[in-house]
């Protein structure tokens, strides 16, 4: 016979490994176009993700680049470091992007899609996403705070 299971209490559960990763022109946050993404800087917005992760006792990693190939990359480091959760703004890559949707699916870790403007109410090319049918979820028009909701949904999942 097995001995039961203890509940996992709140000192031996699992760390928490997150990894944010911002897409192409996410670095100009703040300067580009703010009437569509806002006047909050990217640095700004890390800095404050930073934040809930640490009360949470969550270990959070950044990462940004204009380059589509350093994204994979970086999914592909991600599998190794056993991150457990993503969260993704592939900026301008949702639209055209299968290399970056097909590194996220080898790779089988957990990812929220995360935009700042509603791309279901731009331009019609804005309108598909190739994350969308692999993301556990998709949160966009509400700027930075959406970066917030996806972080304290990978927290707290349940």
């Amino acid at each position: 016979m097995s001995k039961p299971r203890r509940a996992l209490g709140p000192r031996s559960r699992i760390p928490r490994r997150i990894l944010i990763i911002h897409g192409p022109n996410l670095d100009m946050l703040g300067t580009r176009e703010p009437g569509i993404y806002g006047k909050e800087s990217l640095a700004s917005i890390n800095e404050r993700l930073g934040r809930i992760a640490k009360r949470e006792s969550a270990g959070l990693e950044t990462f940004q680049s204009n380059h589509e190939g350093a994204l994979i990359e970086r999914v592909h480091r991600a599998k190794k470091q056993r991150i457990s959760w993503i969260i993704l703004n592939p900026g301008g890559l949702t639209h055209t992007s299968v290399a970056l949707r097909d590194a996220l699916a080898a790779v089988a870790i957990p990812f929220l899609e995360v935009h700042l403007s509603n791309i279901y109410s731009r331009e019609p090319f804005r309108r598909h996403s190739y994350f969308s049918g692999l993301a556990v979820g998709t949160i966009c028009g509400l700027g930075g705070r959406a970066y917030e909701f996806a972080l304290q949904f990978t927290l707290h999942p349940n």
